[in-house]
């Protein structure tokens, strides 16, 4: 009897040592192909639960995520980056309209059948995000913007650092700093290092977006977005999707003030602002910020 417990034991502890070992995550998650109309949409999964797809930023690839933030994210949803139709290891070419940008989040979903979703957008993937949880509500259960700002016209408009840093065709770790950390934050400057080492696993930098003619595409939609023709801001207002904000005090490309004018507007909204910190909260602290999306998802219902 004493045996075969002991059998049964050695059984069910290999078994989670190779389910341990084989368990997909940041840094060893295979990327898939989604065909659709024509076109590859690249895409990796890992972890387990509700689907959360992510929406990168300005530049962003597959390979751009903090694999930390990731794999927290992991341990409660099943995570799902993709590339832009035209960008990373997607084929194609970048739509400059954000409705057909954000079609790749619908496209997405379909192809994986997936009938409801948490969504989070990052910078420009946050502007993307909005859209995409304006045109697919009955797909969207909640939304999480992340360093990034509201539809239409907003007061505070981006620094000249980020200019400065961000067309460079290739950025070092300098300029990771000005943009996506707090540089007179000794803390920030930490995290960024760290947050550095943790994607330089798994980066080609070969297929980050490096050219004049491919940012302009990315600045078009921006500029429509904020020209808001297609009256986002207001539909914003009315959504019952519930929408956790979460900025750095100090966020050079999408300052947070501009979401505090909609104080009382946004019936659904909560903001959540990082002291010192800049444009990634979510790369300066991964841990925390993956509690509060957690929190917000378990305790506000849509």
């Amino acid at each position: 009897m004493k045996t075969t417990k002991m059998i049964y034991a050695i059984s069910a502890f290999l078994t989670l040592l190779v389910t341990t070992v084989n368990a997909q995550t940041a840094l060893n998650s295979k990327t898939e192909f989604a065909e659709i109309r024509g076109k590859k949409i690249a895409y990796r999964i890992i972890g387990k639960g509700k689907p959360i797809i992510l929406v990168n930023r300005f530049r962003g690839t597959l390979d751009t995520w903090d694999p930390l933030f990731l794999d927290k994210l992991a341990q409660n949803y099943k995570v799902i980056t993709f590339d832009y139709t035209g960008i990373g290891y997607s084929t194609g070419t970048l739509p400059i309209d954000v409705i057909d940008v954000a079609t790749d989040v619908k496209d997405l979903a379909d192809y994986l059948k997936l009938k409801s979703i948490y969504l989070l957008g990052w910078s420009y993937g946050g502007t993307i995000a909005q859209v995409a949880t304006i045109q697919y509500p009955q797909l969207i259960s909640h939304s999480i913007l992340i360093g990034t700002g509201p539809p239409g016209k907003n007061d505070m408009p981006l620094e000249k650092a980020f200019l400065e840093r961000a067309l460079k065709p290739i950025n070092d770790e300098d300029d990771e700093i000005v943009l996506f950390f707090e540089p007179n934050s000794a803390e920030s400057i930490k995290a960024s290092k760290l947050s550095h080492d943790r994607i330089a696993k798994r980066l080609d930098v070969s297929k980050i977006p490096s050219t004049q003619a491919v940012f302009d595409l990315y600045f078009k939609g921006g500029a429509d977005f904020r020209e808001d023709k297609a009256n986002f801001r207001e539909q914003l207002k009315t959504t019952k999707i519930p929408i956790l904000v979460i900025s750095g005090d100090h966020d050079i490309s999408f300052a947070v003030e501009n979401w505090f004018v909609l104080n009382r507007q946004l019936p659904t909204a909560q903001i959540i602002v990082y002291p010192q910190t800049g444009h990634a909260p979510q790369h300066q602290y991964p841990e925390l910020t993956v509690n509060y999306i957690t929190n917000f998802i378990t305790q506000i219902s849509k």
